[in-house]
């Protein structure tokens, strides 16, 4: 992996994040008191988010997720994989951007993840989708805590119509979402606590919402609140069957938690690099 192609890719980043810093900072800290976010477009050159989405393996390359949770297809294992994607995913983890964002958000200790842990790259095609949930709190040793999810989108002309765009419930999953689009070469950063629950809405359509992802850590959780939890999913309001059957599985998973901290497996999503 050069780390010249790294640092001209990381260049670009961080060259549009200084050009909006202000209108950032302003974003993230006029939502920060739900769940704080932002998001920025036209992130890079477009002809690199293109090359971004054509290098983007096929579903069937893919690991396929499929439950009353979620329906999508992911990787993290990135050597199986056009070398573009994973030098697009670790610019983000360049130590330049990693600072800015920690000044946007006012977030001091980030971490970038080397592992990809829970990252990588997430494909959805028609009638997939992602249920409200709160991500996992920590990484996959529970030592450091989940602080920031950047969400970098690379399918040109993915209209709103399509669905497969992000949702933010500040109210909790009983109330209304937000939707942020998923629009191509878009940057989304919002943070991750006891209180952000998140989704994305079911495509439409047969093309493919191709996403890019990393996650941030820290030795301090975003709130004084934040307490270890697992992954925890629920249904779309008026769901209740649904929800009973999600509360009784994250119970379980819960449960299993408090004898084996570490979980009984270690989670496979995650890049296992010779």
């Amino acid at each position: 992996m050069s780390t010249t192609e790294i640092k001209l890719i990381s260049d670009f980043i961080l060259s549009r994040l200084e050009s909006q810093k202000s209108q950032l900072q302003a974003q993230f800290l006029s939502t920060k008191k739900d769940i704080g976010y932002f998001f920025i477009d036209d992130l890079l050159p477009v002809d690199l988010a293109k090359d971004c989405y054509r290098a983007f393996p096929d579903a069937s390359k893919m690991k396929r997720l499929k439950s009353l949770r979620e329906f999508k297809y992911v990787s993290a294992q990135l050597n199986k994989h056009d070398p573009l994607l994973e030098k697009v995913l670790y610019a983000f983890q360049d130590e330049r951007i990693v600072g800015i964002i920690s000044q946007i958000c006012d977030i001091e200790l980030l971490e970038a993840d080397d592992t990809l842990y829970a990252g990588g790259l997430s494909l959805m095609t028609r009638n997939n989708f992602l249920n409200p949930h709160l991500d996992n709190s920590h990484d996959l040793e529970r030592e450091r805590w989940r602080v920031l999810n950047l969400l970098y989108y690379v399918t040109p002309d993915w209209e709103p119509k399509n669905g497969g765009h992000l949702e933010l419930w500040p109210n909790g999953p009983k109330q209304e979402p937000l939707q942020i689009e998923s629009k191509f070469n878009r940057l989304i950063v919002m943070a991750t606590h006891d209180a952000s629950w998140h989704s994305v809405n079911q495509v439409k359509v047969d093309g493919a919402r191709c996403c890019l992802s990393n996650y941030y850590f820290s030795s301090k959780p975003l709130r004084p609140t934040d307490e270890f939890h697992i992954t925890k999913f629920r249904a779309r309001p008026g769901d209740t069957f649904k929800n009973l059957i999600l509360d009784a599985d994250a119970a379980l998973r819960t449960l299993i938690r408090k004898f084996f901290p570490k979980g009984i497996r270690k989670n496979p999503h995650r890049y296992k690099k010779d």
